[in-house]
């Protein structure tokens, strides 16, 4: 499926503003992701296995916060990283 990586992730991804990774929920697109691009799941996911406070996901239209929401081969899925600053 296709996944938008934001900005400051796509250092990752040598620059690529959209890749193609596989899986059947959050979770293991996050997987299939590190696999393609080693180190870009810790900067989305925490040491307790949740998604990162300031890390949105949506499957299609639909802001989802639970790794184990379901995707199939047509979604698009688009990551973004809120910024901050002061």
């Amino acid at each position: 499926m296709l996944v938008r990586i934001p900005t400051p992730l796509r250092s990752y991804t040598g620059n690529v503003s959209q890749v193609h990774a596989a899986g059947t929920t959050v979770a293991e697109l996050f997987a299939d992701l590190d696999q393609q691009f080693p180190g870009i799941r810790f900067r989305m996911v925490d040491e307790q296995g949740r998604l990162r406070q300031h890390m949105k996901v949506w499957v299609g239209p639909e802001a989802v916060r639970e790794l184990d929401t379901a995707v199939s081969e047509a979604d698009e899925i688009t990551i973004m990283q809120a910024l901050s600053g002061g």
